[in-house]
């Protein structure tokens, strides 16, 4: 065990780096910083179990900077520590450096991007479930926590998910400086407040001077005591700690030090040290067994029956847990209507209820992916909004979720707008590296939900509430970036773009339309992102330049955008023809309840304007 002085030692090291770093890059956090490196200095010298030379092993603990903005600690901690060097501290903000101005997986140390506050609190319940319950490994996830975001509501989401789960492999450490951007944070120094928000959660609280180094290692210890509840240590700390002319003052977050200033601070801090300690490596030990791949056997549905792709979603996400053991599950306490529960019935011990928290369940997707889990997660596709940010943070991380957003559209009926999902399209198609897709019958969906499986990234499937009819043979391919032409011949005048339900009223208006002598080709364009750029530009030249899309979505970027992004002549859809004359059909008025085919008439999406639409376009 090292010595106070020790501890004391490290910490002035990661005070002085990060105000070396944050002057020379001229941007950065440096008093946010060194209020916790006291808090940091101790958990590297005693606690903090990892091996840096394979930040891989199962059994390293986690640390989350949940407040990103302190990356220049971290940084000046992975010098320490030997994972990276000082030059390389020392690129902090530079273009193309690794030491961005937050974390981000780019360094193999970082597990998750952070600087969106409010988000490493509840990826670390992820992390958590992972490891008490699947890997069933002894790691802990150290969270450092600033005091400003424990006024988001993802805090608190998180509070309760790791108490309900007894997640006593979790430790969060707040960094109670008083201060945040604009001046005091709600509750200053209140440390007794935050004491009883986190005890009344099921968390067990410790309150601590910040900087008495004999406090926080005794902190820790009491920490790793526990066995049926996480952790919060409320450390009452000072922004800017060690530097008298900034120490508790305002008006200093964000802020650099200018050159003749940092020299001060660092000479008052006893000067420039390049200290090096060896990790306490885990113990070494392997994730719980899993059983044995098998062949995956999807479900497969008759072209007599009618079936929810909701349903299908269900069905097939059974079939993968079946065929891979790395597949879970979470869903937002709506399991009966994603049909997320014929998982979790197969499969308890793989499948995590959320309950309505949304940011909670795309964050603990985030946390298993980190853990190299499969994650599903599904709940209503509007309710995915409130967790847009985690989502787009997600990217960010290079995260590895699959979410599947049900009840879309304005054909869900008589539950009205609340429950529509008609932004989720154009939300999910501007995630990075994102793929969207939307099927039309059961068959497709297994198809697609096992593609999600296989793909790396972030993955949204868009499913149906009511029952649809079979279209394909449960042998077809669909792979990701397709269509399929469902209807085509020589003599077409117009091609009708659809997806999901809407394939189902473009099929219907093909009839009609057939008996009036008018043909049109049909294309389900299920995969959404990437859209099939090749098969629509061929359409195009084929019948004359004039297309019609038609979506259960609002007419901003959903499907008719997508179509209109193969014509644009950009670097992924390269121009091969003159653009063409596309006409969107889409949900245009704020939509009520009534039944689905009284809705969708209404919102002019249905076969009667699909047909008036060709009609205007042939004529």
């Amino acid at each position: 065990m090292a010595t106070p002085q020790q501890w004391h030692e490290l910490a002035q090291q990661l005070r002085v780096d990060s105000i070396r770093a944050t002057t020379k890059a001229g941007s950065g956090h440096p008093t946010s910083s060194m209020s916790a490196a006291d808090l940091m200095a101790v958990l590297l010298y005693e606690e903090f179990h990892y091996d840096v030379g394979n930040p891989k092993n199962p059994t390293n603990d986690h640390l989350i900077f949940s407040k990103g903005h302190a990356a220049p600690l971290l940084y000046a901690m992975y010098k320490a520590i030997g994972a990276i060097s000082d030059d390389e501290m020392m690129t902090l903000r530079q273009f193309g450096s690794r030491i961005e101005g937050h974390p981000v997986p780019l360094l193999p140390y970082v597990d998750v991007a952070t600087g969106s506050l409010g988000q490493g609190l509840p990826i670390s319940v992820g992390v958590a479930l992972a490891g008490k319950y699947l890997d069933k490994l002894p790691y802990h996830i150290w969270v450092l926590l600033g005091d400003s975001e424990m006024s988001e509501g993802s805090i608190y989401e998180a509070l309760e998910l790791a108490a309900h789960y007894k997640l006593n492999n979790i430790v969060g450490i707040l960094d109670m400086n008083r201060l945040g951007q604009r001046g005091e944070t709600m509750l200053g120094w209140n440390g007794d407040a935050y004491a009883a928000r986190a005890r009344s959660f099921g968390w067990h609280p410790i309150e601590i001077d910040g900087h008495n180094v004999e406090q926080i290692s005794a902190a820790y210890q009491e920490a790793r005591r526990q066995t049926d509840r996480p952790t919060l240590i409320i450390a009452r700390t000072v922004k800017g700690k060690g530097f008298p002319e900034v120490e508790n003052q305002n008006g200093w977050h964000g802020k650099p030090f200018p050159a003749d200033m940092a020299q001060r601070a660092i000479a008052g801090l006893g000067g420039e040290r390049h200290i090096h300690i060896d990790l306490h490596k885990p113990e070494p030990a392997q994730p719980a067994p899993r059983p044995a791949p098998q062949p995956l056997q999807l479900p497969t549905y008759d072209a007599s029956a009618s079936v929810a792709t909701r349903q299908a979603y269900g069905d097939a996400l059974k079939a993968l847990g079946a065929a891979r053991p790395d597949v879970v599950a979470v869903d937002g306490e709506v399991s009966n209507s994603t049909f997320a529960e014929i998982f979790a019935k197969a499969f308890p011990d793989r499948y995590f209820e959320q309950y309505i928290a949304e940011q909670q369940l795309v964050s603990s997707a985030v946390g298993l992916g980190v853990r190299g889990y499969e994650a599903f997660a599904s709940t209503f596709a509007a309710f995915f909004s409130r967790a847009y940010d985690f989502i787009r943070m997600a990217a960010i991380s290079r995260a590895n979720i699959k979410l599947c957003g049900s009840h879309a559209g304005v054909s869900i009926g008589e539950d009205g707008p609340s429950q529509m999902a008609l932004e989720d399209l154009a939300m999910m198609r501007a995630v990075f590296g994102s793929i969207v897709l939307y099927p039309c019958d059961a068959n497709q969906t297994a198809h697609l939900v096992a593609s999600m499986a296989d793909y790396t990234g972030i993955s949204y499937l868009r499913t149906t509430r009511e029952k649809t009819p079979i279209l394909y043979n449960a042998d077809s391919a669909f792979p990701v970036g397709g269509s399929k032409v469902l209807r085509q011949s020589a003599s077409d005048r117009v091609t009708v773009v659809a997806a999901g339900i809407t394939v189902h009223e473009a099929l219907k208006a093909y009839d009609q339309l057939q008996t009036e002598g008018v043909a049109i080709r049909v294309i389900d364009a299920y995969s959404v992102k990437p859209i099939d750029a090749a098969t629509l530009q061929q359409a195009a030249q084929a019948t004359g330049g004039r297309i019609i899309t038609v979506e259960d979505h609002w007419i901003e970027g959903g499907l008719g955008d997508a179509v209109l992004e193969a014509f644009s002549g950009d670097e992924q859809h390269p121009r091969t023809s003159a653009l063409p004359s596309i006409t969107k059909l889409a949900v245009r008025d704020m939509p009520g309840s009534g039944k689905p085919d009284e809705l969708l008439d209404a919102a002019g999406i249905s076969a009667r304007h699909i047909v008036a639409a060709v009609k205007a376009f042939a004529s």
